[in-house]
């Protein structure tokens, strides 16, 4: 008839929940990364790698502040060394910290009601705008210089 939920239960629930809010933050994490190693390690201000550390719980929060300035910073070092036009004096970095105080936010009660899903959003446009830099500087083929003599 009424069956009570098991400790089991509540641990296989919060598992899954884990494991679904995990994927899509590995897809996003792996574009964060790209976009590091699509910059020169002379324009980068954070190795790819580092990208990581935002799987650790809590750590996270304050971490995404660093990786989104290191990645703004990067993006435009790139841009500025390889000659083309930035569409932002650094790539992303202004959605992405709006993204990183909401995400702050969601740990303050009754104000992540609102912050949670602005998190969302903001975390939603900030990979597409992200993964769009990465793909500029992946396409982006020098000009060829004139032959000499003409």
């Amino acid at each position: 008839m009424g069956e009570t939920l098991q400790p089991w239960h509540i641990l296989v629930l919060g598992f899954v929940f884990s494991v679904f809010l995990l994927i899509p933050a590995i897809f996003y994490l792996l574009t964060v990364q790209k976009a590091l190693t699509r910059c020169s390690p002379a324009s980068r201000t954070m190795e790819p790698g580092m990208v990581w550390l935002c799987l650790i719980p809590l750590f996270h929060l304050i971490w995404n502040f660093f990786v989104v300035m290191a990645l703004g910073n990067s993006l435009g070092n790139e841009y500025a060394r390889r000659g083309i036009p930035r569409p932002e004096m650094l790539p992303g970095q202004n959605i992405g910290l709006a993204m990183s105080i909401c995400l702050c936010c969601t740990i303050v009660p009754i104000v992540n009601l609102l912050a949670g899903p602005a998190a969302l959003v903001l975390w939603i446009i900030y990979w597409i705008k992200i993964a769009n830099y990465s793909a500029m500087l992946g396409d982006f083929q020098p000009m060829a210089a004139p032959p000499m003599g003409s």
